[in-house]
């Protein structure tokens, strides 16, 4: 088999591996959220618990990656169809929004302290302080996912991606929108159980 032979079979297994192995690791940051959401439900039923209305911050983040899964969507679909400038934008609009939803999520954190409730120390609450753990290792893995959004961009615009070849692109955008309804359902958990 000629070099070329070999590394067109090398790439097809890889292909083939990177989306197993994308689907493993979000099961596996699902079982630490199950963990952390298991933790605030067991914590919930202490004498101790206190419960407290969301930040306002906290619903116009949750737009924000809404719309920022709509609009990787929308690039997905235009890729698809080699309408590389709408690609651009969306791509560009995910990037925004992302922002946006990371700059409200702090926000959020910030309006709950306005609000007499701490993390730690004098003020914090069993529940806010859960609340925040939580909230905060999500941002982490938006950070992740800002790194891969990033990536995709950047190979976009190095033309790596076309109708026939955007695996780079669906594997961000799967990412993307696990960290997307993986915060949906946080937001609906904390607004229905207090």
């Amino acid at each position: 088999m000629t070099n070329q032979g070999l590394e067109q079979e090398y790439k097809t297994a890889k292909q083939k591996s990177a989306k197993p192995m994308l689907w493993v690791s979000m099961i596996s940051m699902s079982m630490m959220f199950i963990g952390l959401v298991s933790a605030y439900i067991v914590s919930s039923k202490r004498d101790d618990w206190v419960s407290f209305d969301l930040p306002p911050a906290l619903y116009t983040s949750t737009v924000l990656i809404l719309l920022s899964s709509i609009t990787f969507f929308l690039a997905q679909k235009s890729i698809s169809k080699n309408k590389r400038e709408q690609t651009t934008l969306f791509l560009l609009l995910t990037l925004l929004f992302g922002i946006g939803f990371a700059y409200f999520q702090v926000q959020g954190f910030y309006e709950l302290k306005e609000a007499g409730i701490y993390f730690a120390g004098k003020g914090s609450l069993v529940s806010s302080s859960m609340l925040i753990v939580i909230s905060f290792a999500h941002l982490l893995h938006v950070f992740a996912g800002f790194i891969v959004l990033l990536t995709v961009i950047y190979n976009h615009f190095k033309k790596r991606y076309n109708a026939t070849e955007m695996l780079g692109l669906e594997l961000g955008a799967i990412f993307w929108h696990f960290v997307d309804i993986l915060w949906i359902l946080l937001f609906l958990f904390f607004y229905f159980i207090r």
